[in-house]
């Protein structure tokens, strides 16, 4: 009985130095996936000679990377560092989703509201009061896709606009089709305007960016420009990238492609969607925010990810895929000189974002070559 206790005692005293050394393997086989995947990057980057990138990648609440590479301009620019402003492009589009699903949650209004309620305009139009608040978010309005996009790109007025499109005709109810909108999309911003009597801007600046210490990130041209610090566009010519000026246009639609954010930011955001600043973005909003609202059947078709994907929704600005049997959280950016992706990976509690200062069709290989390293990684780990 003696030695029986003895041996209990020596099992107790051994067994939480078990355990740290099994967290220690864990970290180290982290470190060297990461290392792994940061130098496929930079050798990707560096092959097709990319000016810049921020890479930011998160492993539940307190194992973050971020990295810049490259340079903000070819010419005289600056090294990208953890701070360095890039626009996020349609990858804004999450951030509006996050908001407006927060808002919703805390009664300032009914993602069931009908838009008419806050656009009065609307309700003498072919929508009346069948068109939601989530349609707008989710993509499922009834336009044609991409209505009035090259508007965007003109010196025409986003109220203008905007007048243009109440005369456009629905080519289906609200609900029953999808089309990809970044005017009637950035629409919430008068939704929340009307309900809240703040605009959306400012909503988005102090009660996500702040609370979050999200430092460098910002709303519109003149929050991007504000110092030095910023990555320039860059378009590609016949043999080489060429920095292009940095232009305004997107920026009337600010929900749709309106963010400006560093690599460090994005971390931040990363761990905001994985559930880790709850006081922020509570369970509720992330769930209401990544409801499967919209089926995008044509995703499934996507030369890049049709070999994986089983199932594509859009919920509200998050696309929505089962990835090889793997929910995932998605989306992507592209305007003039940047192209950006995110990737939350909620039940590995893993997130990933990838913003390069260039319009370059290799950012869809490098995020699927993530996703695809990171579900092995994860699959032999159990």
């Amino acid at each position: 009985m003696k030695y029986f206790v003895q041996l209990i005692y020596a099992f107790v005293l051994l067994t939480p130095l078990a355990f740290p050394c099994i967290s220690h393997a864990a970290d180290k086989q982290w470190q060297s996936f990461i290392n792994d995947y940061n130098q496929h990057l930079a050798l990707k980057l560096k092959s097709k000679g990319i000016p810049g990138g921020a890479l930011s990648i998160v492993n539940g609440p307190n194992n973050s990377f971020v990295k810049g590479f490259g340079v903000t301009k070819i010419a005289k620019g600056r090294t990208v560092d953890a701070h360095t402003r890039f626009r996020l492009a349609s990858v804004s589009k999450t951030f509006a989703g996050s908001l407006t699903a927060k808002l919703a949650s805390e009664g300032r209004f009914s993602l069931e509201d009908p838009v008419s309620k806050f656009i009065p305009e609307f309700a003498n139009t072919s929508y009346q009061n069948n068109l939601k608040v989530y349609h707008l978010l989710s993509h499922s309005g009834g336009l044609v896709p991409n209505a009035y996009d090259n508007l965007i790109e003109s010196r025409m007025s986003y109220p203008d606009i905007v007048e243009k499109l109440l005369s456009v005709e629905p080519i289906c109810k609200p609900g029953q089709c999808y089309g990809y909108q970044n005017v009637m999309f950035s629409l919430v911003d008068e939704v929340i305007k009307t309900s809240t009597k703040m605009d959306y801007a400012r909503w988005l600046n102090e009660f996500i960016f702040a609370p979050l210490q999200m430092n460098d990130a910002s709303v519109g041209y003149h929050g991007m420009v504000i110092d030095k610090n910023y990555a320039h566009p860059h378009v590609r010519g016949r043999k080489r990238w060429h920095t292009a000026r940095l232009k305004q246009n997107y920026y009337k639609v600010l929900p749709a492609a309106g963010v400006n954010a560093s690599a460090s930011d994005m971390a931040i955001w990363l761990k905001a969607q994985l559930g880790y600043y709850p006081s922020v973005l509570s369970p509720e909003v992330l769930a209401d925010q990544t409801r499967p609202y919209t089926h995008t059947k044509k995703e499934l078709r996507r030369r890049v990810w049709k070999k994986h994907l089983k199932e594509a929704y859009y919920g509200l600005g998050w696309r929505v895929y089962n990835y090889d049997n793997e929910t995932l959280y998605y989306h992507s950016g592209w305007v003039q000189g940047y192209r950006s992706d995110i990737v939350v990976l909620p039940h590995l509690n893993i997130g990933f974002s990838l913003i390069l200062n260039a319009e370059t069709g290799l950012i869809n290989e490098l995020t699927t070559e993530f996703i695809d390293r990171v579900l092995t990684y994860k699959r032999q780990e159990k």
